[in-house]
């Protein structure tokens, strides 16, 4: 059994405040917890919502259906109101006098007063939703923030308190489901994949939606012994991290669609000198601003060329947050693996969004950081930073580090000393050497994850954040007795086949589902293996394509 609360009001009502409450309690009560956000580029005003997904199973999405409404104002109850289940419910203040037979008014504001304290309005409201759902109260004192004071969380724990006497409970589910899970989203599980990958040099400039990773990491810069730093723009942020990664850190960066285009000059330096780095986008719609607290998945196109001329490259895309963690970890050491640029690609929806996951196993995980020392050179030997080697990776040596060796790097083109050239011969070979890589890193690719029915006759085919929207709707589809089956792309490129190869060959019909207007990932697939799509589910409205949605234009546009 899930159930969905969907939160709405002006920004600067507190919701997040009221979300992050009921979340940790859930959570804390052993229930599966899904959170995702609708904000308006504003700091106060306009129409903000925050929708709470829970149950006694595991949730992998969002759900446009609704079982409660929490109203702090009136244009909640309009927007949404049609949203709402037969058995749905709306909670709203009864100051707001909306005469409309689903809506619970309560004396919200009169409890505050009582209280003596009126912003505990939200947890008033809080404490009437855990009522709905026969949510007990045990120990919901510890999800109350830890900035209050001992006589504010007083105060807001007796407005919880008084908002649960305020009605009977009307849906119940068990609790107790689970009791080892953490509750996290996509940029924290991204900035703790890189801390446990051994990072220990970040630089950034704050843009919408990559910011909270930086902001993350500073927070932890003392404890962890790494240094953030935040840059005057994001040309400045991706050359210091280049040198920092030259100079032997463990080095990232992170911007959005719109910062990552002034970097892709550096992408090239990064590519053409060998030197390891990994680049978060954390994707929103554009071009230009286009709407910066929104999601999309249209950069992928661009991620792959980005830069003139040629380098080799892996792009990651992540799929949710324990995915998050895992491949930023990966993602670190195979830039230090191949000496190149790893680009990871996320987006608003999965950075902002949270669930609860397992506990992350960090048992096997392995920092490789792939340097070498002196035993790699001869005695009398000059070190080569590009030496020619069989598989394009030359030996890495660090700045200093070697008596007697200076590490020369060279944005020109180059020979194996580093020294400036523009001869013919040795051009060919330095391209050789670094497109060699290319083959290498295909032994190192993941393969796209499979779930539905064997056998299917439709496949679906994403790539990051709709993991979550196409597992939830391929269960959907065949529990109707539809056979239908979804791959997942987490690694991009270079583009794994195999699966690929395989569902084409026994699916009547192929249909990919990407948050954008062309179908980049559809794109590739052809120019990378000459598969085409037979169906395009594409949406491109900022906001995340929903289970619901997935299912219903599979069965009006593909059955």
């Amino acid at each position: 059994m899930k159930y969905n609360i969907l939160i709405g009001g002006q920004a600067g009502q507190g919701m997040d405040t009221i979300s992050d409450v009921l979340e940790k309690h859930l959570k804390s009560r052993g229930l599966f917890v899904f959170s995702n956000k609708d904000y308006m580029s504003r700091v106060r005003g306009g129409h903000n919502f925050i929708q709470i997904r829970f149950g006694d199973e595991p949730v992998y999405s969002h759900y446009p259906e609704l079982d409660l409404i929490i109203a702090l104002d009136k244009n909640t109850i309009e927007f949404h109101r049609d949203r709402l289940k037969a058995s749905g419910s709306i909670i709203a203040d009864e100051l707001i006098a909306y005469q409309n037979e689903r809506v619970i008014s309560l004396p919200i504001t009169k409890a505050t007063k009582e209280i003596g304290f009126y912003k505990a309005f939200g947890m008033v409201a809080a404490g009437a939703a855990l009522k709905y759902f026969n949510i007990s109260l045990e120990g919901v004192e510890k999800v109350l923030p830890k900035k209050f004071s001992d006589e504010i969380k007083t105060k807001n724990l007796d407005a919880i308190k008084k908002g649960y006497e305020l009605l009977e409970s009307r849906l119940s589910l068990s609790e107790g489901c689970t009791s080892n899970n953490i509750l996290i989203n996509g940029n924290t599980a991204i900035a703790l994949g890189a801390l446990a990958g051994g990072l220990s040099f970040y630089s950034a400039y704050p843009m919408t939606p990559a910011t909270s990773i930086m902001t993350y990491l500073s927070k932890k810069q003392v404890e962890a012994g790494i240094v953030v730093e935040q840059v005057e723009d994001e040309i400045s942020a991706i050359n210091m991290a280049i040198g920092a990664s030259y100079a032997g850190a463990r080095a990232m960066t992170g911007s959005s669609g719109g910062g990552f285009s002034l970097m892709v000059e550096a992408l090239g330096l990064a590519g053409i000198t060998e030197t390891p780095l990994v680049v978060v986008n954390s994707q929103r719609p554009g071009p230009a601003t286009g709407l910066p607290t929104r999601t999309e998945q249209s950069d992928l196109s661009f991620m792959l060329t980005a830069s003139h001329g040629e380098f080799p490259r892996m792009v990651i895309a992540l799929r949710n947050p324990e995915d998050a963690f895992y491949q930023t970890f990966r993602a670190l050491n195979l830039a230090d693996k191949y000496q190149t640029v790893v680009m990871i690609l996320t987006d608003q929806y999965l950075a902002d969004y949270r669930m609860t996951i397992p506990k992350f196993k960090l048992d096997g995980l392995k920092i490789e950081r792939y340097i070498s020392g002196e035993e790699v050179l001869e005695e009398g030997e000059e070190y080569r930073r590009y030496k020619l080697t069989g598989n394009g990776i030359s030996p890495r040596l660090i700045p200093g580090k070697v008596e007697g060796q200076i590490v020369l790097v060279d944005s020109d083109e180059h020979t194996e000393y580093s020294h400036i050239t523009e001869s013919a011969e040795v051009r060919n070979a330095m391209m050789e050497k670094r497109m060699k890589k290319l083959e290498l890193m295909k032994e190192d690719i993941i393969e796209p994850e499979y779930f539905g029915v064997e056998k299917p006759e439709v496949v679906l085919i994403g790539w990051g954040s709709t993991y979550g929207p196409l597992k939830e709707a391929v269960e959907m589809l065949n529990n109707e007795g539809y056979r239908v089956g979804a791959l997942s792309f987490g690694d991009i490129y270079p583009l794994p086949q195999k699966l690929l190869r395989k569902y084409a060959e026994e699916a009547k019909v192929l249909v990919n589902v990407e948050q954008n207007y062309t179908g980049q990932l559809a794109k590739l697939i052809m120019q990378e293996t000459g598969i085409k799509m037979d169906k395009s589910i594409l949406k491109y409205d900022g906001r995340q394509i929903d289970p619901k949605e997935i299912y219903n234009r599979v069965i009006s546009e593909v059955l």
